[in-house]
């Protein structure tokens, strides 16, 4: 049995951050930090005290993780990045309410003391003899140590409390991973048992020296159970600060997933009964255990329940008709045709999951080519009279200030001159379109036309897909190109205001220009006829899109969709041979384009070079990042690998940013997951002049001084398909209602005659619920059997011990 833990992320907002910069305003960004990790850096919002993000994170960690943190930084180009703030949550606090957080919390300020990471090893034994009792602190070694000295580095030493009597270790300079390996010895003193308590401190020529964090042990801990291993280290103990007042707040969305995942054959019923619903009869629709399902699932949960199902299918090769199967009960139940679809039901919130997981790649094709386009030439578009800055023009203009009326003639012609190759682009992309959405496309179109057959609803079986197409897919990715993974970066205000007017004829031309001269925005009224021109190309277009052949699956198996040899990730890195080379550090690393499959990770000086050096994913045994003071550059990674020798070689590879760092990281070690042999430790420095810059050791072929963190990984749609993992979550989320389903369908048999008068279902309809759900019910409680028979098994191997057989 797997154990897996997940963080779901979202860094939503912030409000009332305080200026860092002349002008008045700041410009913020987000890192989050899981213990010692950084595991994502959010866009920067350009100029803001209030700024949007929206972005979202699946972290899968270790099960021990301890505290989540949010960093709030105003971004400096010149000199360092000023420190507005920061959110610590701990493990307790994230699981107290099994919804997650989500809520407006206080920033508060940054207390390096309180700034600690890192491990220490000790080894404690009481020992009593003619003169008392004696406590013998053996330190041994710490590891992953806050830096606190510019190098990047510290000078640490330990101070060992016990009672009125305390001692110190030597100082190492200049290191994060000290070996001190020596014996304190301290004597007890009369009066209450006194706990011990170890602190480490950098040491510093100049002024107090920092501190490094600490362990506590009680006295009852040293007496039956001295410590003896690694411990994470701690900050002082102090009563909360209410510092948030005039630090700002941000909002958060965080929810852990823990779950112990069984093996395949335990899911296998579950598994049965979601198939037999999509493919059982349209009449059994209302009754299914995946009817069922929907119904107990809350809003808030709809969208992580909707990835998950969508996954289970398409890794059956069953994605189509699991779409079909929730059109058809959407269409069924929906009265008004102006309706349909348009709230965040299971069935859209499945085909939104659906095209991501299945469109991606297809929607870079058609729209990073012109997003790209607008980042890169910044012009300036307004048709709102009121948000019009004519004296803008003439800053960047010698001919003076232009009128409005030729403000909008400007930004009309700008606008259509990029919508003109983006409707080209999407209404010609027919072929290129993924089969599997063309044909999930196909089959809505059949179900609505058939529900509103009428001439007046003619056009509601095209709303029906370019309310998905234009409406959650193009258009959002339009307005927030860097959640769609098509920019690094959030854009700048101005481009923001430009992707905003973009998408909102994107949206209007989805809408079949039905909504045009409604409403506040009468000022869209000049682009109304280049928007009406291209709602006849776009209805042509849909009629070819769904002009395919309807018998292959429109859900492909799994592995069709990530074959080993695709290109996972692919794009310029600057790469470094483990050998010392002769010229200065930073110029040994060499640009160089890097393609990474599921079963190679290949090298060569350009996309277009036939020559490439390739590494076998499988002989990969860590990828971690390495310390900046190595080299003395940022943003490094190493992956160490091993050869059919047994001999370990390790390559060094530069990234532009940490949030590249962070999806090389995840990629490789996904790639690499299946590998055996895996390294627990490793170096996060270099071995040069002799010796490893990170633990100052002499030998090349020395132990690892630092935790590998391969379980650490990032979420993307990408990620290849784990039915178990799937299954699981399914099973997670009918807990959830559980209870519910007792109540409603199984208690009281003379409920039927209530059931009918509330549903409008007949009684076979709910005899038919009362058996799914009975049957759900007994799945459920096979579950909970295989569950409690695994953790029993596992709470008796930790009752063996490490001595048990």
């Amino acid at each position: 049995m797997a154990k897996s833990s997940s963080l779901n992320v979202r860094v939503v907002e912030g409000r009332a951050l305080p200026a860092k910069d002349v002008s008045g305003s700041s410009d913020p960004y987000c890192l989050v930090k899981v213990d010692d990790e950084v595991v994502a850096r959010t866009a920067t919002v350009w100029r803001s005290l209030g700024p949007f993000w929206g972005e979202e994170y699946t972290v899968h960690l270790p099960l021990d993780f301890h505290q989540l943190a949010f960093y709030v930084l105003d971004e400096d180009t010149v000199g360092h990045d000023d420190i507005i703030g920061k959110i610590s949550l701990s493990r307790d606090a994230i699981t107290a309410d099994p919804r997650g957080i989500d809520s407006w919390i206080n920033l508060s300020r940054v207390d390096p003391d309180a700034e600690v990471q890192g491990e220490i090893c000790l080894s404690v034994q009481m020992l009593e003899d003619g003169r008392g009792r004696c406590l013998r602190c053996h330190v041994l070694q710490a590891r992953d140590l806050a830096p606190r000295d510019i190098s990047g580095t510290s000078d640490p030493f330990a101070r060992v409390f016990w009672g009125s009597q305390s001692l110190e270790t030597s100082t190492i300079k200049k290191t994060r991973f000290p070996h001190w390996d020596e014996v304190l010895e301290l004597r007890e003193m009369p009066g209450a048992p006194s706990p011990l308590r170890v602190e480490l401190w950098d040491w510093d020529m100049v002024g107090k020296n920092d501190f490094l964090g600490m362990v506590e042990f009680s006295p009852k801990t040293l007496q039956q159970k001295p410590p003896n291993g690694w411990f994470r280290l701690l900050p002082f103990p102090r009563a909360e600060e209410d510092s948030g007042r005039n630090l700002g707040a941000l909002r958060v969305k965080v929810r852990l997933i823990e779950d112990r995942v069984l093996p395949s054959q335990c899911y296998q019923p579950l598994v049965e009964l979601l198939m037999e619903s999509v493919l059982g009869p349209a009449e059994e629709d209302t009754a299914s255990p995946l009817a069922l399902l929907e119904e107990l699932t809350l809003g808030d949960c709809r969208q992580d329940l909707a990835t998950k199902l969508v996954k289970l299918f398409l890794g059956r090769g069953l994605a189509g008709p699991f779409l079909d199967y929730l059109t058809r009960r959407e269409v069924a139940r929906t009265m008004d045709p102006n309706t349909l679809f348009r709230s965040n039901s299971l069935a859209s919130k499945s085909m939104e999951q659906f095209m991501k997981l299945v469109g991606m790649p297809y929607l870079h094709e058609v729209l990073k080519p012109m997003i790209s386009r607008v980042f890169e030439e910044k012009k300036y578009m307004e048709l709102d009279p009121c948000k019009m800055d004519l004296g803008r023009t003439r800053r960047i203009s010698f001919k003076g200030a232009p009128s409005e009326e030729q403000l909008r003639e400007t930004s009309l012609g700008l606008l259509t001159g990029y919508l003109g190759p983006i409707v080209d682009a999407i209404v010609g992309s027919v072929g290129r379109c993924p089969p599997a959405m063309r044909l999930a496309f196909k089959q809505l179109h059949r179900r609505v036309k058939e529900r509103f057959p009428e001439p007046e609803h003619q056009d509601v079986k095209y709303l029906a897909i370019s309310g998905f197409l234009f409406l959650r897919f193009f258009a959002p990715a339009i307005l927030t190109p860097k959640l769609f993974d098509l920019r690094d970066q959030h854009a700048d205000p101005q481009t923001s205001r430009s992707l905003l007017l973009l998408a909102k004829a994107v949206q209007s031309i989805g809408n079949l220009g039905q909504q045009l001269g409604q409403g506040k925005e009468l000022w869209m009224a000049p682009l109304h006829p280049f928007l009406l021109q291209s709602v006849s190309r776009v209805r042509d277009f849909l009629d070819r899109l769904v002009d395919v052949d309807g018998d292959e699956e429109a859900g492909v198996p799994a592995r069709a969709l990530f074959p080993p040899s695709a290109i996972v990730r692919e794009g310029y890195l600057l790469k470094r041979k483990e050998e010392p080379a002769g010229l200065a550090t930073r110029f040994a690393f060499k640009k160089r384009y890097v393609w990474l499959s599921g079963e190679t990770l290949s090298f060569s000086k350009s996309p277009e070079w036939q020559t490439r050096h390739s590494i076998p994913v499988s002989h990969i045994r860590a990828v971690e990042r390495v310390d900046e003071g190595a080299f003395q550059l940022p943003h490094v990674m190493q992956v160490v690998t091993q050869d059919g020798a047994g001999a370990l070689h390790t390559t060094y590879l530069q990234c532009k940013n940490v949030n590249e760092l962070n999806q090389w990281l995840s990629a490789l070690r996904k790639a690499s997951a299946p590998n055996p042999d895996k390294l627990a430790a490793c170096h996060p420095g270099a071995f040069r002049s002799a010796r490893w810059t990170c633990c100052l050791q002499a030998e090349r072929s020395a132990a690892g001084c630092s935790r590998t963190h391969s379980a650490v990984t990032l979420g993307d749609w990408s990620d290849p398909l784990d039915p178990d993992a799937e299954a699981q979550t399914v099973y997670r989320q009918l807990l959830l209602g559980r209870d519910q389903l007792r109540l409603k369908l199984l208690e009281d048999s003379n409920m039927d005659t209530a059931l009918e008068a509330d549903t409008g279902a007949c009684p076979e309809v709910l005899a038919r619920q009362r058996a799914a759900a009975a049957r759900l019910l007994e799945v459920l409680a096979d579950l909970d059997r295989a569950h409690e028979e695994f953790q029993q098994q596992e709470r008796g191997k930790a009752a063996l011990g490490p001595l048990g057989p």
